[in-house]
This record gives structure tokens, sequence and C-alpha cells, in this order.
């Protein structure tokens, strides 16, 4: 690499850099790719193509075949089996880890050997390991492909060695970069800068081939590929610190220098087609309820904070399931509802909806008065008032009665009889 080209990738290192950590907001310049053949960026999350030049083009890829050799060796082989070496040569200029015939290596030391390494003793052996042959394990990398919708595709082994049978196109190997990142081990394995391999007859420590995820921390992944018919090929990705993620095909680069900037920069323009929108926060009154029995509302808020990360030219809605009436009594904090965040009309987040304040019951006349009004009520109350009264005079008048009687009988029982001897 020349001095001036090491200038450039670290300049575009260091964009990329400030793009993953800030989100930035500012607008980054469209990438030329004028050295590139064939170009892909796209949303790591749903597919969506975000930059493309020739992205239909079939043309050789490279150790970029290992994919595939990944995907099956993830669908059909554990971690933990064991696969002999077979006794494959690989001729000095290819990449390989020098596995004997018949060293035993566990598969997870072969898979980290095909991802960090590109070994393609490795890649023969997982091969064999998981069809039995190369040829059947081919047939399976052609087989799986029609499954995935890679009609662009044709494999001719499971390394990527030049052959007219053996092409892919950028669509198709970004679509296959979005399955492999979905499984776990997958992406940890391709984001590691080396690792050292303990199974096989002897340790081997291998650095990973993709500069980039060694040198730019955004970068965590994918392949990276070199023949002489493929030129320079790289599918990578990067994560910003906001969660957006995007992949990267650069096919028919002239040199690495070119490939390496390329990917940078398209990693960096798709990342700055993202930002944090803050859908919900925290307390935030979302809706008011009115309080039954009551004239009066209540304010319903969000439980927690959700932020959404979305491309720029996506839909953030928020949905609110709320009921329009409480019937207290309810503490401050009950939940009542849900708000649902939608990014172009999928649910990517769920909060609850919470009573903001205290919710009041109502008593027996506050019952009442919602159920007939207050007219009714007060003629209600008149009629209850009116009854009361006429029972309290008729009762008062009863008392009086019975009082003067009382008194009657004890004026005549208190009478002193007449004495005899009078005349």
């Amino acid at each position: 690499m020349t001095r001036l080209a090491g200038i450039a990738l670290a300049v575009a290192a260091l964009w990329l850099a400030t793009a993953a950590s800030l989100a930035t907001a500012a607008e980054v310049d469209r990438p030329s790719l004028a050295g590139a053949d064939a170009a892909l960026l796209v949303d790591a999350d749903d597919g969506t193509v975000i930059l493309s030049k020739n992205p239909a083009r079939r043309a050789a890829i490279a150790s970029t075949t290992k994919l595939m050799t990944a995907l099956l060796t993830l669908e059909r082989a554990d971690l933990d089996d064991v696969f002999p070496a077979s006794d494959y040569r690989a001729a000095p200029i290819e990449s390989r880890i020098d596995l004997q015939p018949g060293e035993r290596m566990r598969v997870e030391d072969l898979f980290v050997a095909l991802m960090l390494e590109s070994a393609n003793d490795a890649a023969v052996a997982l091969a064999q390991g998981i069809s039995g042959s190369t040829e059947q394990f081919v047939a399976d990398m052609n087989d799986r492909a029609a499954e995935l919708g890679l009609d662009g595709t044709s494999y001719a082994n499971p390394i990527g060695l030049d052959d007219p049978a053996n092409y892919s196109t950028a669509n198709d190997l970004a679509t296959l970069a979005r399955e492999l990142l979905g499984d776990s081990t997958f992406a940890r394995v391709v984001d590691l800068p080396a690792a050292t391999l303990e199974s096989g007859a002897r340790p081997r420590t291998l650095a990973n081939r993709n500069r980039l995820v060694v040198d730019v921390p955004a970068v965590d992944g994918v392949k990276t590929g070199h023949t002489s018919q493929a030129g320079y090929v790289l599918v990578g990705s990067a994560t910003a610190s906001n969660g957006a993620r995007v992949i990267a095909v650069v096919l028919g680069e002239p040199s690495e220098a070119a490939r390496d900037a390329d990917t940078l920069a398209l990693l960096r323009y798709g990342l700055s087609q993202y930002r944090r929108v803050p859908a919900v926060r925290r307390g935030e009154e979302v809706a008011r309820a009115a309080v039954a029995h009551r004239h009066e509302t209540v304010p319903l808020v969000a439980a927690r904070r959700v932020a959404v990360t979305a491309r720029r030219d996506q839909e953030i809605v928020e949905r609110v399931r709320a009921p329009e009436e409480l019937d207290g009594e309810l503490a401050a904090g009950t939940r009542v509802g849900t708000v649902t965040v939608l990014r172009d009309g999928e649910r990517v987040r769920r909060v609850a909806l919470l009573t903001g304040a205290d919710v009041p019951g109502a008593g027996p006349l506050r019952q009442l008065t919602h159920a007939l009004g207050f007219p009714l009520t007060a003629l209600a109350l008149l009629v209850i008032v009116s009854a009361v009264g006429i029972t309290g005079i008729t009762f008062g008048r009863r008392r009086r009665r019975r009082t003067r009687r009382e008194d009657r009988r004890r004026r005549i029982g208190g009478r002193a009889p007449e004495d005899p001897d009078t005349a």
C-alpha cells in the first residue's frame, strides 16, 4: 500500500468512526465508487437498498464464496463436532492453516479459520465433514442458494477459486450476509481481530484478514476475497452507537487500498442516513381520560422513554390504546393502556401507559348526579327533603299529643283525696 493510499484510508476510517459514534446528521457525500465493477449498500435490518452500482451483475467473488460454506456449517454441524482434515493440498499462494491429512480439529476452530484466515484447507475439511464429499457439498451450496432466492449465484467449489461456474452478485452477497449476521456465532467470529485455535495437532494463532475490523471499531465484519479474475472483493458491515447497521459490498476493485477505502466510504454514507428519534419520553402526557361520575380528567403518561433508530426516509408513528373513561379509585402509576411505536407501519417498541395522578372514586350522590343529571337529581333531593320534612312534622305532632296525654294522666293521678270529715 502506498503512503498516499494509507493516508486516504486513515482519513476514511476517521470519518466512519465519527459517523458511528456521533450518529451525525451532517450531509455525507455520496461515494463515487469509480473503481468498483459493482457495489451495494443496504440496511442490515430490512435489506432496504441505500445505494447501488450494477448490483445484479454476475461476477467472480473469490473467498466471499466461503459465506455459503459458513452458512451450511452453522446450519448442519455442531461446533463441538470434530472433523478430520482432508488430503487437500493448498497451493503456496492460497490461504491455509497447514492442516495435515487426517489431523482432527473441532468444527468451531475450522470455522474460525474459514472466516478469519480464509483457510482453503479448513473449507474443504468442513465440506467433506458435513456432506461426505466436496462435490456433494457444492450441490448443497447451490440448493441452499436457491432456497434463499439467490438467483444470480452459482457455486463450483466451497473455497472461491476462479471457475466460470463460481459467481454471484452484490445483491445476493448482501442477502447472504444479512442471513448470516442474524447468527450470534457468525457475528461474534467475524468481529474478532485475532484468535487462537486450540484443537488440532498444535495451537495456531490467526489474524483477521479483514483489516477494517482491526483498525475501525465500528466495522464488525464480514469477509474479504481476492483472485486474479475477481479482483479485490469485500463484504463489510458496520454498526453505529445508535444501533444502526449497514452492509456494504464491493466487487472487482483494482487494489486492496481502493477496496477498503470504497467500503469505508459506503459504510460511512450508510450510517449517516440514520437518526435517533425520541418517540416517547418517560412521564410524558400522551392522553387524558375522563373520571367516571366526575367532571374532571386525569393525565395518562408513558412509563418509560422510547427512542427508535430509523433511516431519514422512515416514518415514526405512536399508536395509543387507552380508555376514554376511568372508574376510580385508582392510585397514580396504575397501568391502564399502551403506546406502540411503529416504524414504517411495523411495531418496534411498546410501552405501558400509566395514570399520572390518583383517580378518585365517586360517592352515591355523585353517582346519582352522573346518572340522572343535575335537574333530576335536584328534584329527587327536593322530594326526599320534603318527605323527610313531612315525616318530621307528623312525628312532631304525634309526639306533642302523646306528651299532653301523659301530662293529663300525671295530673289526674297526683290529685289529693277528699277528707270525709269535712262538710
